[in-house]
């Protein structure tokens, strides 16, 4: 989830403009309901993790706005304050196949700031936006992408062109005119976005009248449509595959830019995915039907409750009937799909506490799982040797799970199909890597520092219990590890010269180091392994401790060890 860093003064300026202030407690309580929380705060800054369903939030500007109605019920627009076009975009045939939907609007009279210092920020503020809506909105610059420009140093009327790659033009960053395979090879942005052209011969440009380069979207500016402290005027535009998405980001951008006294003017766009004029400043209107707030929500509301709730969440209801409310949600606001999300604001807006209460109508009692009392047993062994029982991410990724621990997949590793962050691309086999992060995140505490988690990986598509522990002490060796191992089988029902045998694992058959480690068999059948961490392994995650650990199968514990009971 991205995080938004916003000086005190600058949210007290937004908020003050409006005639309230901002107390850290209230924002505290309050804001995880907004789809906020507070990372950190001090006399200069705030930080706040902002949801993955709410983009609208991600810049101080905009959060301002639906804080003011939110925490203080102010009354604001869902529409968005727009003069008619006075110039075009003209988008060539040509990119159909190569940058489907181009989207403009101008801005004119924005105020930046007081003084040089003050607009440097703003200019700051408004970058770190754009670049926030290309990873929340944009995936990355595929869907949609953000040009920002200073209209003063452009002649309208503007077209959108498909070129090849022998064109030419000087970069944002760089002095002197390169061509397009020399910025996607040479640039940083280049290199950095080369990937979203790949395959394609020819690639966009947007120009002004005077065949003036303004943007090779979605990699990099022109030099020259630098926004400084001197802009008043801008020319934004959104490139991109998805309207939907290039739409909001177009909203989003001109709604921070109308707090900074920002009057906002359409664009014609002559062709292509968005053809139309934009940006489009009338809210989305939705009919909402009663029946199923009241069967969501258990209860009927007022219209003058639902009004408030509405317009605290930067809505309005505009009217009923029996049967349907008729609300406007901005346009920017993409995580409205459908109308169980409306009805989850109007939940948020009216406050949970006062949604009623009701009594189950099908009287029924839980039932333990199959292998509980084994949970049990494991858990209360674990905590008796001393143990401090975690819960981590199911989600893990190749590196952690396999290449690091030198394990190899045990049947099909189930991939993510879409991940927001290289860490978190496949499904866990194995629970001992999540230990590891965990104890590198906190190697900076005392030791020992003793852990174990009992959770759910998911093998050949299917989930499977395991239960694994790790031991970072000083004088921890393969001694103390297989005195673990001996008590917590024997608490299990497993003693050696009975039914339980230790026995050498291979050497490089996991992460242990050699000669160290041992596979545990109960019966003669296997059940889990245990061993000292090589020293290599542990450096893989940052961590230069001595360490020892095991991990079992549950479904092998249980079917090894009945339930005595």
């Amino acid at each position: 989830m991205p995080t938004i860093s916003i000086e005190q003064k600058v949210l007290n300026a937004l908020m003050s403009e409006a005639g309230h202030g901002h107390d850290i407690a209230a924002l505290e309580h309050e804001l995880p309901l907004l789809g906020t929380d507070i990372d950190r705060c001090d006399e200069q800054t705030l930080d706040i993790e902002i949801f993955p369903d709410r983009p609208d939030l991600l810049s101080a500007e905009t959060l301002a706005r639906a804080m003011r109605a939110f925490l203080h019920k102010e009354t604001v627009d869902p529409s968005l304050h727009v003069e008619g076009p006075t110039t075009s975009m003209t988008v060539d045939e040509g990119l159909a196949d190569v940058r489907p939907v181009i989207l403009c609007a101008i801005v004119r009279n924005v105020n930046l700031g007081a003084d040089d210092a003050a607009k440097d920020a703003a200019i700051r503020r408004l970058m770190d936006h754009q670049e926030k809506l290309h990873f929340a909105i944009g995936r990355g610059r595929h869907r949609a992408s953000i040009g920002v420009h200073d209209l003063a140093r452009l002649a309208p009327p503007f077209r959108a062109v498909s070129t090849g790659r022998d064109a030419s033009f000087v970069p944002l960053g760089a002095e002197e005119a390169m061509s397009i395979d020399g910025i996607l090879s040479d640039h940083p942005k280049g290199v950095a976005y080369a990937h979203l052209l790949d395959g394609m011969d020819r690639v966009p440009l947007l120009v002004d009248a005077n065949d003036a380069v303004l943007s090779f979207p979605p990699i990099i500016n022109g030099v020259h449509t630098t926004v400084t402290t001197q802009t008043t005027s801008m020319l934004v535009d959104v490139t991109g595959w998805d309207l939907a998405a290039c739409e909001a980001a177009l909203h989003l951008v001109c709604l921070q830019l109308e707090a900074m006294g920002g009057r906002m003017e359409q664009v014609e766009v002559i062709g292509g995915g968005g053809q139309g004029i934009h940006p489009r400043g009338a809210p989305v209107h939705h009919r909402l039907p009663k029946g199923l707030v009241k069967k969501l929500l258990g209860r009927d509301f007022t219209l003058e409750e639902v009004t408030s709730a509405f317009r605290r969440m930067g809505g309005d209801v505009l009217d009923e009937d029996q049967d349907v409310y008729v609300v406007a949600m901005p346009r920017w606001r993409l995580d409205i799909l459908h109308h169980v999300d409306l009805i989850e604001d109007l939940a948020i807006g009216h406050g949970y506490d006062d949604l009623g209460a009701s009594t189950p109508t099908a009287p029924s009692h839980g039932q333990p799982r199959p292998d509980a009392h084994l949970r049990r047993r494991v858990r209360t062994a674990l905590v008796g040797l001393g143990f401090t029982e975690v819960q981590s991410l199911t989600l893990s990724n190749h590196d952690d799970q396999f290449a690091r621990m030198r394990w190899t997949p045990s049947g099909a590793v189930t991939e993510i199909t879409n991940p927001i962050t290289v860490d978190h691309t496949v499904l866990r086999q194995h629970l001992l890597p999540g230990l590891l992060r965990l104890l590198a995140a906190n190697r900076h505490h005392d030791l020992p520092q003793a852990v174990f988690e009992l959770g759910t990986v998911v093998r050949d598509h299917r989930n499977a219990g395991r239960v694994s522990f790790l031991v970072a002490e000083a004088s921890g060796g393969f001694a103390a590890v297989r005195g673990r191992i001996q008590a917590f089988m024997g608490a299990l029902g497993a003693h050696e010269g009975t039914n339980l045998e230790i026995e050498a694992l291979p050497d490089n058959d996991g992460p242990w180091l050699a000669g160290r480690a041992a596979r545990v068999l109960v019966n003669g059948a296997w059940v889990g392994c245990f061993g000292e961490i090589d020293p290599h392994v542990g450096a893989s995650f940052e961590l230069a401790v001595p360490m020892n650990a095991g991990e079992f199968d549950m479904a092998a514990l249980d079917a090894a060890l009945p339930d005595p009971v």
